[in-house]
């Protein structure tokens, strides 16, 4: 899984805004996935978490996460929790999701991210024949 941004998921809630609670989480997070402010792989905190952030009811939050997952924004993976999804159709899906299993397993093994970088291009002129 990727390093969370610093700072990535700046929620607030503007009670005077006529777009409900839900709808404003919906579609806060929707835009940072869409601007690529959380990557692909990013962790959101739980429901209950962040409705505890924002002063919400843990429905509220919920609602909108079923809507970003109905929209294939995010992902949810059971008691793993909730993730940003890959967009794109299903090999860019695949491809983003051995992505992020080849960055976990170079940063567990203790290996900077020059020598990831090195070992993926090694891989790609191997595969491609280049």
């Amino acid at each position: 899984m990727p390093p969370q941004p610093a700072g990535a998921l700046r929620l607030t809630i503007d009670t005077d805004a006529p777009e409900a609670p839900y709808e404003q989480v919906r579609a806060r997070i929707a835009e940072l996935a869409r601007a690529g402010e959380l990557p692909t792989g990013y962790k959101l905190p739980t429901v209950r978490g962040l409705a505890g952030e924002l002063g919400l009811a843990a429905n509220t939050v919920a609602k909108a996460y079923r809507a970003l997952e109905t929209d294939g924004v995010i992902e949810t993976r059971g008691r793993n929790g909730t993730f940003v999804a890959a967009a794109g159709g299903a090999a860019e899906r695949e491809l983003a999701e051995a992505a992020q299993t080849f960055a976990a397993r170079a940063r567990r093994l203790g290996t900077d991210e020059d020598a990831a970088l090195a070992a993926v291009r090694d891989a790609l002129r191997a595969a491609y024949g280049t």
